[in-house]
């Protein structure tokens, strides 16, 4: 595996894109990570390719851009990773760190699913399919971060708030993900 695809002693990876998220704080003292979340986003909704991802989590999203933007003005949230259509992967926030993606969350008894996981973004919505490259990248990614985390388990935004999120969404194929049956 690429040496630039390995987690580093900061919690970042050399070959994302990094663009540094303020929506961030430590983990709680002792807390192991064994959790990935898979998410999805599209912003404005339905539409790929922009930066409102990149300003939602920066906390510089624009109301006045997309009629959308004005419901989320002022969300302070954030994600550790985004994975593009083409497969390009994004970091915001160092693994090591508590990125603010779950929410109001739970998973096998365990509430603030924050303290323990790792949020990756796939940029998609709930009614069209994914790419071959963000599985690919997904996977890649995955493997790395079994590597550094004791990664006991992957579960979708909607699994850890179900009936408030339905991310990643139906047209989400968990059989193209590496381990599955840890979900």
């Amino acid at each position: 595996m690429s040496e630039s695809w390995r987690v580093g002693a900061d919690g970042w990876i050399a070959a994302a894109e990094r663009i540094p998220s303020p929506n961030f704080d430590p983990r709680p003292m002792g807390e192991a990570v064994s959790l990935i979340l898979i998410h999805a986003i599209s912003l404005p909704p339905g539409q790929f390719g922009g930066d409102g991802i990149a300003a939602l989590f920066t906390n510089r999203l624009d109301p006045n851009q997309h009629p959308y933007y004005q419901t989320i003005a002022g969300l302070t949230v954030s994600s550790h990773f985004l994975l593009r259509r083409d497969g390009g992967l994004v970091q915001f926030v160092s693994c090591d760190q508590r990125a603010w993606h779950a929410g109001v969350s739970s998973w096998k008894g365990r509430e603030r699913c924050n303290d323990f996981s790792i949020g990756i973004e796939l940029e998609g919505c709930d009614d069209r399919a994914f790419e071959d490259a963000q599985y690919q990248a997904l996977n890649r990614l995955l493997a790395v971060l079994r590597v550094r985390y004791p990664i006991t388990d992957i579960a979708a935004h909607s699994d850890i708030a179900p009936g408030r999120k339905t991310d990643p969404g139906p047209c989400f194929e968990w059989g193209r993900v590496t381990s599955t049956s840890q979900r």
